[in-house]
């Protein structure tokens, strides 16, 4: 691949930016902040890689396969908060929060590894609450078609997850 002009970036840039804060920011629980941090790191690493490797042949993948690891690693690293009693001892939470966000990182994980017009449906659908109708019309299918699809999409994504958990050594 050729490297990228400054030109190609700020392009690329303009053309994807707003379809990635959105990716990002339904994943972040309402915090902006977060969905900013993360699209930023994200398109920082893309401009380190690209004048590098060349810009890939589907930059919002790649995009969106970097960010969704990023926010992935952070909800994995992300500790929750301890608990004051009021006489400025801290108590430990119980591990919900811990749990919690173990599991919004095995499903990031996982999304990230579906193929993209997977990963957008149940998006679509489980994050962005849109309704099959919606979807259909959004897409140029039938009602079935999408409901059909979205289906196999959980299945995908019920098999990265198992398949995750396995590679964890976390057999239940």
């Amino acid at each position: 691949m050729a490297q990228p002009t400054e030109d190609d970036i700020r392009r690329i840039y303009r053309e994807t930016i707003d379809d990635l804060f959105e990716f990002v920011s339904r994943r972040c629980d309402g915090d902006r902040a977060l969905a900013e941090d993360i699209t930023q790191e994200a398109w920082l690493r893309a401009v380190r890689a690209w004048s590098i490797d060349g810009v890939p042949d589907r930059p919002m993948s790649w995009l969106a396969t970097v960010a969704g690891r990023i926010l992935s690693n952070h909800f994995r690293r992300r500790v929750p908060d301890r608990l004051d009693d009021g006489t400025g001892d801290s108590i430990p939470n119980d591990d919900t929060g811990i749990e919690l966000a173990e599991k919004r990182s095995l499903v990031e994980r996982a999304l990230s590894r579906l193929p993209l017009p997977q990963r957008w449906l149940i998006e679509a659908f489980h994050y962005d609450r849109r309704a099959v109708a919606d979807i259909a019309s959004a897409t140029g299918l039938s009602e079935r078609a999408v409901e059909g699809r979205l289906r196999r999409a959980r299945q995908g994504l019920r098999r990265e997850i198992e398949a995750d958990d396995f590679d964890d050594g976390e057999h239940s």
